[in-house]
């Protein structure tokens, strides 16, 4: 199949387009290489991924770049661009929120409403439930988002279910649980605490750290991915977690045990827009995908002190 991802150089962009590329379709990258962290790192996820003859890469910015000449022939759309990042999104900052997640899933599900593809799947996030009713939170609770970028991804998610309703956009919704693994962003916390540990540095724990996430090594959440958009019958919203629910402090001491080093802690106060906690309920992914997530925390946090050690290699 002929596939198109926007947000490819990015942390599960990259990865969702090379597993593609591995299965043997042909994959058109959309990237505008925002500089809310440094664009040197997705350059380096394009340049993997650009040695591969069946990727091509646009960059183009999808709120205000036309992208119809890229759909030709397109079966699948893998909406993975976003503005990333809770306590970013307050403020004047907001804008390029508004800008990233809202008008850019706007243009794109306009680009694609009168084109015949088999899915458009829309990578949402956790973010949207806020402080949960329940735990393990299942898809059909009520959002209640507490930070304005989860405001903006459940805006998203609301124009996708329109375009569906009203134009037959094939509409498929994942929600990532805090995804990690090699290449995450340097503002993620497993990312942050692992250079903090490898360099002997302080790491900022904001809060008391007993706050828990439902962490997903990016394996997992690449496969929930594909099992959503290449399963005809799939629609709605699935919850994508790794199973792996553990509280911040208790991951630390994970890490520490990997890296063989004891952590400097700085406790400083709970920042806005942080939930307290993160569980997913997953049934509906195990019952109608076959989605199982196969990699422990430790494992997973393993391969990513990995890749973290050999960047400074």
């Amino acid at each position: 199949m002929k596939c198109l991802v926007t947000g490819a150089a990015g942390f599960i962009g990259s990865h969702v387009a090379e597993r593609l590329l591995k299965d043997g379709h042909t994959v058109v990258g959309i990237d505008r290489f925002s500089d809310y962290y440094d664009p040197a790192l997705k350059r380096s996820n394009a340049e993997d991924l650009l040695e591969n003859s069946g990727f091509e890469l646009a960059v183009r910015d999808l709120a205000i770049d036309q992208i119809s000449d890229l759909l030709g022939g397109v079966d699948v759309v893998f909406h993975l661009a976003a503005q990333a990042g809770v306590r970013a999104s307050w403020g004047e900052s907001f804008d390029r929120y508004v800008d990233d997640n809202i008008r850019a899933t706007q243009r794109l599900l306009e680009a694609v409403k009168d084109r015949r593809i088999d899915k458009f799947l829309y990578a949402s996030t956790s973010s949207v439930y806020g402080d949960a009713e329940k735990f393990p939170t299942p898809e059909d609770v009520r959002p209640r988002p507490v930070s304005p970028y989860g405001v903006t991804k459940l805006a998203a998610e609301h124009l996708c279910n329109l375009y569906q309703r009203n134009y037959g956009v094939p509409v498929v919704a994942v929600r990532y649980f805090t995804v990690y693994g090699p290449r995450q962003r340097p503002d993620m916390a497993f990312r942050r605490f692992i250079d903090a540990l490898l360099g002997g540095w302080e790491i900022d724990v904001y809060g008391d750290g007993g706050q828990t996430r439902d962490f997903t090594y990016v394996s997992d959440a690449v496969d929930a991915t594909l099992r959503a958009a290449f399963s005809p019958e799939a629609t709605g919203v699935f919850n994508v977690g790794g199973g792996s629910q553990i509280a911040l402090r208790d991951a630390i001491s994970v890490l520490e045990e990997l890296i063989g080093k004891e952590a400097i802690l700085n406790f400083t106060d709970p920042v806005a827009g942080d939930s307290r906690d993160t569980s997913a309920d997953t049934s509906r992914a195990a019952a109608e995908l076959k989605y199982r997530p196969s990699v422990d925390l430790a494992s997973g946090l393993a391969n990513q002190v990995a890749w973290q050690r050999g960047l400074g290699d």
